[in-house]
Parts: structure tokens; C-alpha cells; sequence
């Protein structure tokens, strides 16, 4: 199996993280405001802490890049991008929809990840070649042919008047079976899962996406930011159903 070391390893390393966070989330947990101005919390920082030591003490060749500012050069090509709490806010306000996020990037592509969600006790994960799994069953995409079919999932409202489209956002959306926003991290891998079909995420940074990457794909999925570029590093993405992935491109070219 490729990667069987890291997806091992790393799966207990989530969990841990995961398990830190829901118990410092029963105290105090301190909430920051960053530059950007999304909150932070005690529980990032630690969590974020725990992931790169153990990740370093495994992988001691490999880089990092931490939302919460861990950076380490590789000396082989590989980096751990990680994000300890995907959905602060969700955090903050006690909703379930939040995730620890390790991806893994050889040599510029995403190859290997996990999603983990403490709060549900699940799992998500995806190796290159090896396929998606959600707590060790086979996930895959669905598979409608027209949005009229189509759960979309459409996430960052609040951000999506800086691109073009947004003046036919609404009506748009309408033309979709339902539109749902359960939450970034939650929406990508239910499309990954066939349970969704479309994704759109006005606002993303590369450590929110990596593990979700490798997940949709490897589950059937055709991913890509707003430009219809296939990177993590656009500041925005999309997840699609390969036979809706065409359409939705066509949308969000118009900027």
C-alpha cells in the first residue's frame, strides 16, 4: 500500500490532537483575534504543537506548514500541511463541524491525508492509488448528471461578492436539487462520500484543503480552485462530481 507508514501513523496522530482539543475545550480556551481576523484558541496552538513534534519525530526529513505558524524546510521534497482546528468558529460555538487536517505533499502534489472529526469519533482518509475511506469502508463520489440533481454545497457566502458571478450567485444555486453550508471542512469530504455533489469554498488557504484534496479525488472527485486551476494555493476551491465539474468551471470563470 503506498504510504501505509504515513497513513498509520498520522491517523493515531489525528486522533491525539483531536482528543487534546475536546478536552481543553471543556475549560477555558482563550480566544484570539489573528490579522486576518479569524479567532484562534489555546486548543490550536496546542494542537498544532502536538501534530508537528510528532510528526518530526517520525518523519524528521519532511517539512511543515502549520496554520498557526509551524514551518520547517524539507530536505527530501515532502511537507506536512497542516491545519490542527479546521472550523475554529464551529469550535468556538460547540457545533460538531470542525476537523483536524494533515496532508501530505511530495515534491509539490498532494499524496496522502486524513480528515478527523473528534467531536463525531469518524474519520476520513485517502492515499494516491489507494483510494478515499471513511472509517475504513470505501467512500466514492455520486454521480448526477445535471444540477437539477445535485446537492451543492456552498461555503463562505459572506466572501463571495469579490468574484464576478456573485451577481448570478443566487439564482444559480436555485437551479440545484438543494444548496446546503454545513461547514467547509464537513461539505468536502460529503461530496467526497456521494452524500453531496458540489462544493464551493469563496475563501481558502492552502492547509484548509490539503487532506480534502487527496480525499475527493481518490474518491471519483475533480477538484480545482476558482480560476479552474488544480492547486491548493488559490485562495479558493472547488469539489465536484466529474460530470458537473465542466459546468461549474464555466461558472466561476467569469472571475
Amino acid at each position: 500500500m503506498a504510504y501505509e507508514r504515513e497513513m498509520t501513523i498520522v491517523a493515531e496522530i489525528a486522533r491525539r490532537s483531536g482528543d487534546l482539543a475536546l478536552q481543553i475545550r471543556q475549560g477555558d480556551i482563550d480566544i484570539e483575534i489573528k490579522d486576518d481576523a479569524s479567532p484562534v484558541t489555546v486548543a490550536d496552538k496546542a494542537c498544532e504543537k502536538l501534530i508537528v513534534e510528532q510528526l518530526m519525530a517520525a518523519f524528521p526529513g519532511d517539512g511543515v506548514l502549520g496554520e498557526e505558524g509551524a514551518a520547517r524546510e524539507s530536505t527530501n521534497g515532502r511537507r506536512w500541511i497542516i491545519d490542527p482546528i479546521d472550523g475554529t468558529r464551529d469550535f468556538i460555538r460547540g457545533t460538531r463541524a470542525w476537523s483536524v487536517l494533515i496532508g501530505l505533499e511530495a515534491h509539490g502534489e498532494v499524496v496522502a491525508g486524513h480528515a478527523y472529526y473528534p467531536a463525531y469519533g469518524e474519520i476520513y482518509s485517502a492515499a494516491k492509488g489507494e483510494g478515499a475511506w471513511h472509517d475504513g469502508k470505501r467512500i466514492h463520489a455520486g454521480d448526477p448528471k445535471k444540477r437539477a440533481d445535485a446537492l451543492m454545497c456552498c461555503n463562505g457566502l459572506g466572501f463571495m461578492h469579490r468574484y464576478r458571478f456573485s451577481k448570478d450567485l443566487i439564482v444559480w444555486l436555485a437551479d440545484f436539487w438543494t444548496v446546503r453550508s454545513m461547514g467547509g471542512c464537513l461539505d468536502a469530504v460529503l461530496v467526497a462520500s456521494g452524500v453531496a455533489d458540489v462544493w464551493l469554498e469563496a475563501q481558502a488557504k492552502p492547509w484548509d484543503l490539503a487532506p480534502l484534496k487527496i480525499i475527493a479525488e481518490e474518491a471519483g472527485c475533480v477538484t480545482f480552485d476558482f480560476r479552474g486551476e488544480n492547486t491548493i494555493y488559490g485562495g479558493n476551491f472547488a469539489i465536484s462530481t466529474p460530470a458537473l465539474a465542466d459546468e461549474i468551471k464555466a461558472f466561476l470563470a467569469q472571475g
